[in-house]
């Protein structure tokens, strides 16, 4: 089947915007599709417009948003093919307490869409209390991009975060233990590739802004990603976006053993679970010790994302699932 396929979202720049629609917007024209993008926030121009070209397309994907009643009524009896692709828990609050608000819109949404797509398992289970058409489309990268050859700095350990500001306290809450690491392992230093900076009196903190196009550079030049994350409803809907790209990068990676990061990393084959705070102090040690076993890990990762998360791969999944829905 070919045909108009319009993706509504909250905006361009939002990573589930980029990672679940625009970047597969070149394999959809290869398949004979007419892929469309419109913002559907800020306003009722915005939302007249996104109706409009709901109205004229053949497939709609909804990423992420959901609307009051009307709205959506709207938006459902104009879509020929109504989609809905998610891959946060947007049913629950930010910090992972209970919302009637949004998981009533959420409950809506997905039982009137002819099919859902959930980034993990976890947000798939939840989809399906509504409607049995759900499929898991994790998030992918173009890991090409992330193979690039660079040059390591070789006088120090360079851990990197890469994030935002919505998950920046995630980071702070470990920093105590790396600034503990750092007083044992010397040359220990902490990139943060985000839209804020971070200071430390002991540990040495460089700030890089994130940048599409340098961002998998300032990862290939790193040695250990690091991803904490506490467990709680919210979390458990995150897709493990920033560990898939340090495996793509290469790089071996600490993370919290919690959500989809615990599925995503194999304990001790590519990456290192950690249970509490302290862990991260001892695993920083330990792995300053070792740079063949950071190397061999961080190949195995990578050959992992290759063969499961590549962008290729998940959008013939994603195809597939749509032309049969179709």
């Amino acid at each position: 089947m070919h045909g108009n396929i319009l993706f509504l979202s909250k905006g361009e720049r939002a990573s589930s915007t980029r990672y679940r629609a625009l970047q597969y917007f070149p394999y959809f024209k290869t398949h004979g599709w007419k892929p469309e993008h419109v913002t559907i926030s800020g306003g009722v121009i915005s939302v007249l417009r996104a109706l409009n070209a709901a109205r004229k397309a053949d497939v709609v994907v909804l990423l992420r948003k959901t609307f009051p009643y009307p709205v959506f009524w709207l938006l459902r009896k104009l879509s020929k093919k109504l989609f809905f692709d998610f891959d946060d828990a947007i049913f629950c609050n930010t910090d992972g307490t209970d919302s009637k608000t949004r998981m009533n819109r959420f409950k809506t949404t997905v039982a009137a869409c002819d099919y859902v797509f959930a980034g993990n398992s976890y947000l798939a289970d939840t989809a399906r209390q509504v409607n049995t058409a759900v499929s898991v489309i994790p998030t992918s990268l173009e890991t090409k991009k992330y193979t690039a050859s660079c040059d390591k700095e070789s006088d120090v350990l360079c851990l990197v975060w890469i994030g935002s500001s919505s998950t920046r306290k995630y980071l702070e809450e470990i920093l105590p233990q790396l600034e503990q690491a750092c007083r044992k392992v010397k040359h220990l230093s902490l990139k943060v590739i985000a839209d804020f900076e971070l200071q430390s009196s002991d540990l040495n903190i460089k700030t890089i802004h994130w940048r599409e196009e340098s961002e998998a550079l300032e990862l290939c030049k790193s040695h250990i990603g690091i991803a904490p994350m506490p467990e709680d409803n919210w979390t458990k809907g995150k897709c493990a976006l920033k560990v898939l790209q340090y495996m793509a990068a290469g790089l071996p990676v600490i993370s919290s053993k919690s959500g989809v990061n615990a599925d995503v990393i194999d304990h001790q084959i590519n990456g290192y679970l950690v249970s509490n705070h302290s862990e991260w102090r001892d695993v920083i040690e330990m792995y300053s010790k070792n740079t063949d076993a950071l190397r061999r890990m961080g190949d195995l990762g990578q050959k992992k994302v290759r063969a499961e998360y590549d962008i290729e791969i998940v959008f013939e999944k994603l195809l597939r699932h749509i032309e049969r829905a179709c």
